[in-house]
């Protein structure tokens, strides 16, 4: 965003089967845990290197599958009832409105049961160094209690932006493992960064 720069993302169905922050637990074998990807992530204009790019598939998404190409987990995409527009600038003006207010924009469709689910990876874009104002919405609808949630993020410049604290105050309850933020431009070739973190934070055995 210019003076809030968009980076990062592209509607959700329910999780497909496939498959505190100072406070790093020691994850369970990959066989004792079943783990959720949740992802925003928003196509169209984006930015790119101080310019506008298109993109058919947003970087959050891109980012989203490549863990789940690695890894065994169920993804569930959130979908806003009211979709963010293509356009760039007019995608800045809502978020700077949903920021000032506060705002829990809707989620279209059912949410994600996590009875099953004692890990939840959270992905979006940051906007205006935070996370899009609808991860907040869906945070707040779940019980996370005893969860541990991993933040994900694609972003211009602010890497996690305050997604670590925004969650912590969302998600009461829930403990935190590291961090993963990737640069909008780089992620399609973000490959060795997501292996090592995945290897770092034991989601995934080298």
């Amino acid at each position: 965003m210019a003076s809030a720069q968009l980076s990062g993302c592209a509607p959700s169905s329910p999780p497909q089967p496939r498959s505190e922050p100072a406070d790093r637990p020691a994850l369970s074998s990959p066989a004792a845990r079943s783990i959720l990807l949740a992802y925003f992530s928003r196509p169209g204009e984006n930015y790119y290197y101080g310019q506008r790019r298109f993109l058919e598939v947003g970087n959050t998404e891109v980012l989203a599958q490549m863990i789940s190409s690695r890894i065994d987990c169920d993804l569930y995409r959130i979908q806003p009832a009211d979709p963010y527009p293509e356009d760039y600038s007019e995608t800045v003006e809502r978020n700077v409105q949903e920021q000032d207010a506060d705002a829990r924009p809707a989620i279209a469709g059912p949410l994600p049961s996590l009875d099953r689910y004692d890990t939840v990876l959270l992905a979006s874009p940051i906007w205006n160094v935070r996370a899009p104002m609808i991860m907040t919405t869906f945070t707040e609808k779940l019980d996370v209690r005893g969860k541990t949630i991993f933040p994900l993020t694609t972003h211009a410049m602010s890497g996690l932006g305050t997604t670590e604290r925004d969650y912590a105050a969302s998600c009461p309850g829930a403990r935190f493992g590291e961090g993963l933020a990737i640069r909008g431009e780089e992620v399609n070739g973000a490959q060795a960064e997501v292996d090592s973190w995945l290897q770092r934070t034991g989601l995934r055995r080298a």
